[in-house]
């Protein structure tokens, strides 16, 4: 099981620590902290008159949890707890924002962020699963960014629900969670009570969208707005559904098996949820049909040949393979000459949908 690893932290001694938004009103932000951008809007920006009553409702100053762990991903957490952070209802915060408790003395939690990272030996420690169970119980709202949704399929909290993950996690989220129904076409997802977010920068997404079930997307705009962010919540971006992901399970972590020495470059790539290309610059001392040769060695592994053609200007295969709904793709492998320098080669893999299929 493989984990996000880049960008983490090691914690201080104290393995498992939480951030708990302080109630001490000496150590919170104050209002007009927090309101130097509350005067672009003259009010909330209501979609409905629906919208507008839940906005003109009294809001309660809520008190966030944020589990910190060793490895913990740095965005993961710091990117909900900024956003979370600025949320406030024109004269006071939303959330209580100020680190200062443990498991051991943190008071009711009503928001639960749980990060993802190097999760793998938290997942093993009882006390974090139980804390997680008990905590989600008493919360309002739990929201997990990246693999952080592994700690609530863990304790059995996805069941019967959908969820998202990191793009390079689904699969290992469906073994651990074989009650939920994992997603790859959504940036989060939202249950009502429990939201799962993909990785990353997903968690700013999340975290906005939480603000906007509290207090309205006018004050979920005005936060985006402040932190110029690029917010877009009507837009269906979900990098897990790109093509790439047939490739990338392919390849794996060993990539393609080529001799000790190779050059090996990424040039280019570019593509969405029925087609991608990637192309590579590759240096090593052979000739184009034998480099398509070491390149279809892997391709063949999971994809089915159809034809191939190689001359002195390169190489190129064709090849068909089905998807895990039974869609048909077509890909194609090329290799050329790179004419300006010896003995590199331009590789080019691109795969789409069959017409038939995404019809």
């Amino acid at each position: 099981m493989k984990y996000c690893k880049r960008n983490t932290i090691r914690t201080l001694p104290l393995v498992i620590v939480t951030l708990m938004l302080s109630l001490n009103p000496d150590r919170a932000r104050s209002a007009a902290e927090l309101q130097p951008y509350d005067n672009y809007l003259t009010g909330p920006v209501q979609n409905s008159e629906e919208s507008a009553k839940e906005v003109a409702a009294p809001v309660r100053t809520r008190n966030l949890a944020i589990f910190i762990f060793e490895g913990v991903q740095i965005i993961d957490y710091t990117g909900p707890f900024e956003v979370l952070g600025q949320a406030h209802d024109g004269s006071k915060p939303l959330f209580n924002v100020v680190p200062k408790y443990s498991f051991a003395d943190m008071p009711k939690t009503d928001v639960l962020v749980l990060p993802g990272g190097g999760v793998r030996p938290h997942l093993e420690n009882a006390k974090v699963i139980k804390w997680v169970q008990d905590t989600s119980a008493n919360a309002e709202y739990v929201m997990s960014v990246c693999n952080g949704a592994f700690f609530l399929g863990k304790a059995g909290l996805l069941d019967g629900l959908s969820a998202t993950t990191f793009y390079g996690l689904i699969d290992q989220l469906k073994v651990l969670a074989p009650k939920a129904r994992v997603v790859t076409n959504q940036r989060f997802v939202d249950n009502g009570k429990i939201i799962t977010t993909a990785g990353l920068s997903s968690g700013i997404d999340g975290a906005l969208h939480l603000i906007e079930k509290i207090s309205g997307r006018g004050r979920a705009q005005e936060v985006a707005l402040n932190l110029e962010y690029n917010w877009q919540p009507d837009v269906p971006y979900a990098r897990a559904s790109f093509a790439d992901r047939y490739l990338r399970k392919l390849l794996g972590a060993e990539g393609f098996k080529l001799p000790e020495g190779t050059g090996w470059t990424v040039l280019n790539q570019q593509g969405g949820k029925d087609a991608w290309e990637k192309n590579w610059q590759v240096t090593l001392n052979t000739t184009a049909p034998e480099l398509l040769k070491l390149i279809d060695a892997k391709l063949s592994e999971g994809w089915t040949r159809v034809s191939g053609v190689a001359n002195r200007d390169g190489a190129k295969s064709l090849w068909r393979f089905s998807d895990e709904e039974g869609m048909e793709w077509g890909a194609v492998a090329e290799v050329e000459p790179n004419e300006q320098l010896a003995n590199s080669f331009h590789l080019r893999i691109m795969f789409a949908r069959s017409e038939s299929a995404s019809k």
